[in-house]
């Protein structure tokens, strides 16, 4: 069941199916997509898709061209600061959180959130 807060976000739909979402964002390769004019990195870990700002708040790189490593986190790579994936927690000092964008699959395909 969909909280009432879930249900009232704009949700996108980004790929018409889930085959086709799996097929276009590999398992740990952050991939940009640009949701009416918004930066998302997507990615996948542990089967789950995550999405979250593709901008680094340390110093603005491209979350989408740096990695997931085992621990669920999205890796700068520019300087190497790391972000939870679900929660987008920074796990280095001094840093800022990442705005994180819930995703949502069904049987018309999948779809990001935006608030």
């Amino acid at each position: 069941m969909i909280s009432s807060r879930l249900r009232a976000m704009n949700w996108i739909k980004v790929f018409s199916t889930e085959s086709e979402a799996r097929q276009q964002i590999k398992p740990g390769a952050p991939r940009l997509l640009v949701v009416h004019g918004i930066r998302i990195c997507i990615t996948v870990f542990n089967g789950e898709f995550c999405a979250v700002q593709n901008a680094c708040p340390h110093n603005g790189a491209s979350l989408s061209e740096g990695r997931v490593n085992f621990l669920g986190e999205i890796v700068c790579p520019w300087h190497g600061y790391r972000f939870d994936l679900k929660s987008g927690q920074a796990r280095n000092a001094g840093c800022a959180d990442l705005k994180t964008f819930p995703v949502r699959i069904d049987q018309s395909g999948l779809y990001v959130a935006l608030y």
